[in-house]
């Protein structure tokens, strides 16, 4: 069989170069060795039969702000796509039984933040509206290739528009650190946090050069715009692209283990199944961890010792952990009865506890008080459960991928299939001391450890949910190495996709979006 396009893999970044590709006229087909499409964006009953929990992601805001479904929602909609939208989107919860949260509704933010420091409140105010005048200009430099003439047109018009010291503002934010960058705005420490732990969603602390950015677009964002998520679950944008893949005529093939890409003369020519069967592609795209393509899909060549050699050094960032419970019912928040409406509560009270926790990570140690993510979907979307019931989304950051020690000196184990249970252990009782009577609550229980993620998702190595490092020397035009960030290879017709490409993690599907446009228009 010949294609136009053969795709390594049905993450969301590749059935998003499918569908676009697709929609072009390309023969296409994806392949994915897993008996189910989606990648890191999966949602399956893990606990007990009618509680549906997302595997993985579950916020879905990157995927419906996205420039591809701007460009393909209709064909997705078409197909099922179905968002639920959130407005209060995201809290934080402290030691002494208060907290801060963020609602669409501007005005409800404002008054929590005037409550603990009316400073803060006014600057919260000014921040929200440079975010409206700004914004449109970070993302469109965000959501073109790296480097290119879109980036390029994206700033000139900024700075015709915005002025050089709108550039060198924005520039100071993309390197600060986020201690930095929230410092420069804000007195409350607990605002400081709330906004913060965002930085740990990927992997910064808060003294991580480069890690403002994340906090300001995610706090900013939903302030504006709200939340969402997938109505009965996030695997609603996958259901979608595959429909409309199949619509307009592409294959999708699971079960199908790829064993190598094919290279004939320095030129990809399709791929070999483990089958045996071959696949003939003008193009091959790898929607796979660079180091699993050039350490076992393609033949070693000399020609490629230097490109294999730094993505070598191409790291990890640390690992995570999921913890998923079927609940009879909501936690009760011991801050306020409003946090069971909320998407999110972070667990998290202080910079210097993100920044502790970090370095015990990235010392090998199992922190002794890991970063919460606590995620309500049922809050928001009452189908994912039994009427009545509830589902609860956790995810532990951040871990090491090899467990060194334990820094409470508690765990004995020293991997993860031994130390898992005990640590989600020590992660409920966090939640218990915020919210308490939560176990007299849960009817079910499946832990995730980052050796299980790998498990499930070779490409997150280590548990790493961001398959690689966001740290500014492997981000931007550096990833995934430096020369090679707009998805070709030193092998003609062999690109990769996916989140360790620019422009990295998240449910945007960025980078299939971005390559496919550039093969195709």
């Amino acid at each position: 069989m010949r294609y136009d396009a053969v795709i390594v893999g049905a993450g969301h970044n590749g059935l998003a170069a499918a569908v676009r590709l697709a929609e072009k006229g390309w023969r296409v087909a994806v392949v994915e060795e897993k008996a189910t499409p989606g990648g890191a964006v999966k949602t399956r009953e893990l606990t007990l039969p009618g509680f549906r929990h997302d595997v993985a992601a579950m916020n879905l805001s990157m995927f419906a702000g996205s420039p591809f479904f701007q460009a393909h929602g209709q064909a997705l909609l078409r197909n099922g796509l179905a968002f639920v939208p959130v407005e209060d989107c995201f809290a934080s919860v402290f030691p002494d039984g208060t907290y801060l949260g963020v609602s669409k509704t501007l005005e409800s933010t404002v008054a929590r933040i005037a409550s603990i420091s009316p400073k803060d409140a006014e600057a919260w105010k000014a921040m929200v509206a440079r975010f409206g005048a700004d914004a449109p200009h970070i993302f469109a430099m965000l959501g073109a290739a790296m480097p290119s003439w879109g980036t390029a047109t994206a700033m000139w018009k900024a700075l015709r528009q915005r002025g050089v010291g709108w550039l060198y503002e924005t520039l100071k934010l993309l390197v600060a650190s986020p201690r930095d960058f929230l410092d420069a705005h804000f007195e409350s420490d607990n605002v400081k946090a709330m906004m913060a732990i965002w930085g740990l969603h990927l992997d910064f602390a808060p003294d991580i050069a480069g890690g403002a950015l994340f906090p300001y677009l995610e706090s900013m964002a939903n302030q504006a715009f709200g939340m969402v998520i997938g109505q009965g679950g996030a695997d609603t944008i996958v259901k979608a692209m595959v429909g409309a893949i199949a619509e307009k005529g592409g294959e999708l093939r699971l079960g199908a283990r790829v064993a190598a890409i094919d290279v004939e003369n320095g030129v990809a020519v399709g791929v070999t199944l483990a089958s045996g069967e071959k696949l003939v592609a003008k193009h091959v795209i790898a929607n796979v961890h660079p180091q699993l393509v050039f350490g076992g899909l393609v033949k070693d060549d000399a020609r490629l010792r230097t490109y294999q050699a730094a993505l070598k050094k191409f790291r990890a960032g640390p690992g995570a952990m999921m913890i998923h419970l079927a609940l009879d019912d909501l936690p009760q928040w011991r801050a306020s009865e409003a946090l069971r409406r909320f998407a999110y509560v972070h667990i998290a009270p202080d910079l210097e506890m993100m920044a502790r926790v970090y370095a015990q990570a990235a010392a090998g140690m199992l922190p002794a008080e890991p970063a919460l993510v606590v995620g309500q979907p049922t809050a928001i979307d009452p189908s994912r459960a039994p009427d009545g019931k509830h589902v609860l989304w956790v995810q532990v950051r951040v871990l090491p991928a090899a467990i060194c020690g334990d820094a409470a000196g508690k765990i004995a184990g020293r991997n993860w299939d031994e130390a898992k249970e005990a640590y989600a252990d020590r992660v409920l009782d966090l939640i218990e001391a915020h919210a308490p009577g939560l176990r007299s609550r849960i009817l079910g229980r499946a832990v995730f450890s980052p050796l299980d993620l790998e498990r499930e998702n070779p490409n997150l190595i280590g548990g790493d949910s961001l398959s690689g490092s966001h740290h500014l020397d492997q981000n931007f035009f550096l990833r995934p190495v430096p020369g090679w960030s707009r998805y070709a290879t030193p092998i003609r017709n062999l690109y990769l996709c996916g989140a360790s490409t620019w422009p990295g993690g998240g449910t945007g599907a960025g980078s299939g979006f971005l390559l496919a446009k550039a093969l195709a228009g």
